[in-house]
């Protein structure tokens, strides 16, 4: 198999006819089907099979020494695996059923027209590619085993439900199907796309393009390139992004923000896989695996009507959501540690020692700007840190500029806090509790206790130098 060969597994051809043949594999080059075997002796199938990675057979009826229907029977009972399309010259109803009931996964007239054939050939090639991809879904999810971990080493997490996404994203790595990837700003999507890529084995770069705010002509020039003069200033052709990327993946960040027009552009490309370079009237083949990440919610977006459903579903053969830091807080003392030696290696310092309660204050807050809000504080306060330990005011003044959303929502953790209790505590009891519960939680530190209620650290000591006089 030659490098960036498509599909992953051999087409074989079976006809007598070799002039047939030449025009079959011109066919299917044109489609970008490369990975081709052919035989004009019905004999060598057996052979063939045994000895190379074929998943589809395209097979004639009518062919001396052996007949296309025995052919086809022993294909079904000794390689069930492999799809088998009957190209025949006989347009008989009749022949066609039986071949369906011997195994066929569809049947073709040599006199249809070179598309319907081809077409075909490219749904059983899909077909072939997600049935091994569920196989291989399947078998990652039950073993939650990885291959190749070292893929997501730039990622540092622990937490079961990331690493329940990287076995996913290994399975799918090979396959030619889009693959889209939802999650808040700041939480790792483009890692998980160039991970996605280094797993793919393909030979080509990742080239991401963040479509955000490119307007329709921009987007198509970005994309498909251009050829000279096709408009006014366009004095050199230009290779388009989808070009760039042959061989490799296409990474479009932002995918949710594109406008209708040029969702539109993006659902051709994906389904006839050809495009055009502006001012161009001979297609290019799509030559790319495309990831596409966003952070809106696309299913939410289609039925709203912004986001085209048909581009929606083209999506959604592979999709993963990376959950926000503030749904997997125990990885917060990996990545402070992890960003606190990156931060000092790119300042000159020395890795500062981590305060115990500082991980503690952290976990209190949201993180609407995720892995990358926490990168940022970490850098700031190292760059003007001076001491052994790390000071935690720095992080404390980040948090209260963000507005100090906390981590849960108090609604929510409040409702059935009473249900079953009969005699409600007064205000004064309540108040004691919260703020017990609060300072325990917080390992005694006022400032992530303050945090944990709501309140300043200011208020908070006036509310214990209250309770501490009352019980004088």
């Amino acid at each position: 198999m030659s490098e960036g060969a498509y599909p992953s597994f051999a087409v074989l051809a079976v006809d007598d006819e070799l002039a047939w043949l030449r025009s079959l594999r011109a066919a299917l080059l044109r489609a970008g089907i490369d990975h081709l075997v052919q035989t004009q002796d019905a004999r060598e199938v057996p052979a063939l099979l045994a000895s190379q990675p074929i998943g589809l057979v395209l097979l004639d009826l009518n062919m001396p020494n052996v007949s296309g229907e025995e052919l086809l029977q022993r294909i079904s009972a000794d390689h069930p695996g492999v799809a088998v399309i009957v190209i025949s010259g006989m347009n008989q109803v009749d022949t066609a059923v039986r071949c369906v009931k011997l195994g066929a996964y569809d049947y073709f007239v040599k006199t249809a027209e070179e598309d319907r054939i081809v077409g075909g050939v490219l749904r059983a090639v899909r077909m072939i590619e997600l049935q091994r991809e569920n196989r291989e879904m399947g078998h990652r999810v039950l073993s939650r085993t990885m291959a190749h971990p070292e893929a997501f080493a730039g990622i540092v997490t622990r937490d079961p439900a990331m690493l329940a996404i990287f076995s996913y994203v290994e399975a799918v790595a090979r396959s030619p199907q889009p693959l889209a990837i939802a999650g808040e700003s700041g939480t790792g999507k483009e890692l998980v796309a160039r991970a996605a890529h280094a797993l793919s084995g393909r030979k080509g770069p990742i080239v991401a393009v963040n479509v955000a705010g490119l307007d329709d002509a921009v987007f198509a020039d970005t994309l498909f390139g251009h050829v000279r003069g096709a408009f006014t200033g366009a004095d050199q052709p230009r290779r388009g992004m989808i070009e760039e990327a042959a061989d490799g993946t296409l990474f479009l960040d932002e995918i949710g923000d594109l406008s209708n027009a040029s969702q539109v552009k993006l659902l051709r490309l994906l389904q006839e896989g050809e495009y055009f370079p502006l001012g161009s009237d001979r297609p290019k083949r799509l030559q790319s695996r495309v990831i596409v990440a966003t952070h809106h919610d696309l299913a939410a977006r289609q039925a709203e009507g912004t986001f085209r459903r048909d581009l929606y579903y083209r999506l959604s053969t592979h999709q993963v959501r990376i959950p926000p830091l503030r749904e997997r807080k125990g990885d917060l003392p990996l990545l402070l540690a992890h960003f606190l030696e990156e931060a000092a290696r790119s300042l000159g310092k020395k890795t500062p020692t981590t305060p115990k309660e500082l991980p503690l204050l952290l976990g209190t807050y949201a993180f609407p700007g995720n892995v990358r809000e926490l990168r940022s504080m970490v850098f700031d306060a190292v760059s003007v840190h001076r001491d052994r330990i790390l000071s935690m005011e720095p992080f404390a003044r980040a948090i209260e500029r963000a507005g100090g959303a906390p981590a849960n929502g108090r609604t929510e953790a409040a409702r059935g806090v009473f249900e079953g209790v009969e005699q409600l505590p007064t205000i004064h009891d309540a108040v004691r509790l919260l703020v017990d519960e609060a300072l325990s939680r917080a390992g005694g530190n006022q400032t992530i206790a303050a945090r944990l209620l709501g309140i300043t650290q200011s208020a908070l000591s006036k509310r214990l130098k209250a309770a501490r006089d009352q019980e004088g």
